[in-house]
């Protein structure tokens, strides 16, 4: 069970696990619980699932039995037997919730599963195995490449080209197109020895937007492996607010200060941990969903 997937529904987690044997995920009943009724107390939740399952039960609904118990990571980083559900019970779950809400979470739940952000997100989890990037090639924009051309290969059709229009996003516009291939070459040259090296590198990445769509969840990639390569180290990116993180991005294209202290306080050398990584994964996705 050392594959891990964590899910955001208006900022509530859904926590899930991979089984091999089944090959499928299990969700936390908790978890589902919390984000339909939008409550992240846990012990109301615990207290709501006791509640739902004694009625569940005296109407004879196999739903209960559906469940079963596997450790999942509590908000105090220790595992803990918790009762999940498979994909299909998480549907009949959220049913046999009595709130307006349970609706709009399926709706979420099966539609994310299928969108651009949820193939690209499931090809990611897959980059732990891939060796994807040769060692020399790390740093490259050779590698920011294969690591984009990975994740949306059959999404979109400009997967790993570089692009060649103009884009802006909000207030912020992005290398003009006709700049951007020399911009690129002077980005790779750029020293990556250091700490702060290697943040300079990844801000100015981002000042390129090399890419029309995809930007961010390929950079973040790029950027841990540079980390690990130089430094030993990698970003545990649940550690980084959502919001702290896109206002310090915004603020990096002239104060590059508040995105490093993120970066640095999120280090670890925990580089071949793989939950580490799938939960990286998971929150590089977050960081993208509207709000």
């Amino acid at each position: 069970m050392s594959k891990i997937s964590i899910r955001f529904y208006k900022n509530h987690v859904v926590r899930a696990v991979w089984d091999e044997d089944l090959n499928q995920w299990w969700f936390s009943v908790l978890d589902v619980i919390g984000a339909v009724n939008e409550q992240d107390n846990h012990v109301k939740n615990r207290n709501y699932w006791k509640y739902l399952k004694a009625k569940l039960k005296k109407e004879q609904n196999e739903l209960v039995s559906a469940t079963t118990q596997l450790k999942l990571t509590a908000a105090d980083g220790k595992k803990y037997n918790t009762d999940v559900i498979s994909l299909a019970g998480v549907e009949q779950l959220a049913k046999a919730i009595p709130n307006s809400q349970a609706m709009a979470f399926l709706d979420w739940f099966k539609y994310s599963e299928n969108t651009i952000d949820g193939q690209s997100r499931k090809k990611a989890y897959t980059l732990w195995e891939s060796k994807l990037v040769a060692d020399k090639d790390v740093g490259k924009v050779k590698a920011l490449q294969q690591i984009h051309a990975y994740l949306f290969g059959g999404l979109y059709d400009f997967a790993g080209k570089i692009r060649t229009k103009t884009i802006a996003k909000g207030n912020t516009l992005f290398c003009m197109a006709e700049y951007l291939p020399q911009n690129l070459r002077t980005i790779e040259k750029m020293p990556e020895t250091t700490f702060d090296e290697i943040v300079d590198k990844y801000v100015e990445m981002n000042a390129a937007h090399p890419f029309m769509e995809g930007n961010g969840r390929s950079t973040r990639i790029w950027l841990d492996l540079i980390f690990k390569k130089r430094l030993k180290k990698c970003v545990d990116w649940s550690k980084i607010d959502k919001k702290e993180y896109l206002d310090a991005m915004i603020a990096s294209h002239t104060d590059s200060t508040k995105i490093r202290e993120l970066l640095l306080g999120a280090l670890t050398d925990r580089t071949d941990d793989r939950a580490i990584f799938m939960k990286g994964i998971d929150y590089s996705y977050y960081y993208e969903q509207e709000d």
